[in-house]
């Protein structure tokens, strides 16, 4: 099978300071990948190769079969669906206009677009599908995050992805809201079988049970990377972020606590 996205011997520079050292690894259709490390491990970095909006300083970026450095970028973009809780957004779109805009790749709806009917069918069953009934005409300053959450969802699949990338989507949810949002992502291997996704967090309790491969990234570098089972594990979380954490998983879902720290060793 093809790869969706295809990161080799990656590198990557920014005002003289060495950000990624040789970032490598490998996303099939319909594969679900997390991508985990603390703080400045360099996550949102990998991200923006993978959005096509970032360009490695040395190492090779395939997304969608198209090397970066030789293919048109816009073109390229509109295959790839992002979600980001921090979408810019500014005019009080309803629900279903924050969708149509997944359709025209902007921020606001253009200002002689008008949607096609099966644009707007599209949008209401998207609509539909992420638990949103009823709630197209709403505008967007009254919902709450995580109803926005799953707009943004629906957002990015309405241009037919076969890339998602999801950048801390349960970023300000609460409890309730974050179980909703990671329900709504569980059911895309249904809904949207053939899409390949990446979800970024530092958080486990983030991930769907869906979770495929993980990669682990600290310090620019990878930790490791494979099946999540073998990845997101006691020893290799402890490692990535320099700390003692014990993982659990229960039912398909991931956990985190901090473990004990080693005693010192007597002089």
């Amino acid at each position: 099978m093809s790869p969706v996205l295809e990161l080799d011997g990656v590198n990557f520079r920014r005002q003289g300071k060495q950000i990624l050292h040789g970032v490598s690894f490998t996303v099939r259709r319909g594969e679900h990948w997390a991508l985990l490390g603390p703080n400045g491990a360099g996550k949102s970095t990998i991200l923006g190769f993978c959005g096509a909006t970032t360009h490695p300083t040395t190492g090779t970026v395939r997304v969608l079969g198209e090397q970066l450095g030789r293919v048109e970028l816009q073109a390229l973009r509109r295959a790839i669906g992002h979600v980001n809780p921090r979408h810019p957004l500014r005019s009080p779109l309803t629900v279903r206009e924050v969708v149509l805009t997944g359709i025209t790749g902007t921020v606001d709806l253009p200002p002689r677009w008008r949607p096609a009917a099966e644009d707007l069918a599209k949008a209401d069953a998207l609509i539909r599908d992420l638990g949103l009934a009823g709630k197209a005409e709403e505008r967007w300053p009254t919902l709450s995050q995580g109803e926005r959450g799953r707009a943004l969802v629906a957002r990015a699949l309405s241009c037919d992805p076969r890339l998602l990338l999801l950048d801390e989507p349960a970023t300000g949810l609460d409890v309730a809201a974050r179980e909703q949002l990671l329900e709504t992502l569980d059911l895309l291997g249904k809904t949207h079988p053939g899409v390949a996704s990446i979800l970024v967090t530092h958080h486990l309790e983030e991930l769907p049970a869906t979770t495929t491969h993980a990669l682990l990234v600290a310090h620019g570098r990878v930790v490791t990377s494979g099946p999540a089972g073998r990845v997101i594990t006691t020893e290799h979380v402890s490692a990535a972020f320099e700390h003692p954490i014990e993982v659990q998983r229960h039912d398909g879902r991931w956990a985190a606590r901090a473990g004990r720290q080693l005693a010192a060793s007597p002089t």
